[in-house]
């Protein structure tokens, strides 16, 4: 039987909710790798496209990252599998950490960069 107040959301919204409530339910982990676009589709019959912006939502919301030729990872839970306010925090410091020392990676990488380049062009001088 219909539902008196049918969801009137956008599908791409909907699915973005359903995927969310995945991850907080841990069916995803941290670390591991987001189902593929194709088999989202074929998960939830829907478009390409449709599946593309609720990923595109989660990774807006921070939960997942992809990165150009490579596989959608899950980067963190929602708020509401978080856990306690301690622990949210804990992760918080511990993010912040991490991501200061991955700021200082890619500082040093860029100066090798400069340097290497550096070296080649005394190499072709020589």
């Amino acid at each position: 039987m219909p539902s008196a107040h049918p969801d009137r959301r956008k599908l791409y919204v909907r699915i973005a909710d359903e995927l969310r409530e995945d991850l907080a339910a841990g069916r995803f982990p941290i670390g591991e790798p987001f189902p593929p676009i194709g088999e989202l589709a074929e998960r939830f019959r829907s478009a390409k496209a449709t599946i593309e912006r609720a990923v595109d939502v989660l990774r807006s919301e921070g939960l997942l990252e992809s990165r150009q030729g490579s596989r959608t990872v899950v980067l963190a839970l929602p708020d509401s599998a978080a856990g306690t306010e301690s622990d949210s925090a804990e992760r918080s410091e511990e993010f912040q950490m991490i991501f200061g020392q991955l700021q200082e990676m890619r500082s040093a990488i860029g100066h090798l960069r400069a340097r290497i380049e550096q070296l080649d062009e005394r190499t072709k001088n020589l």
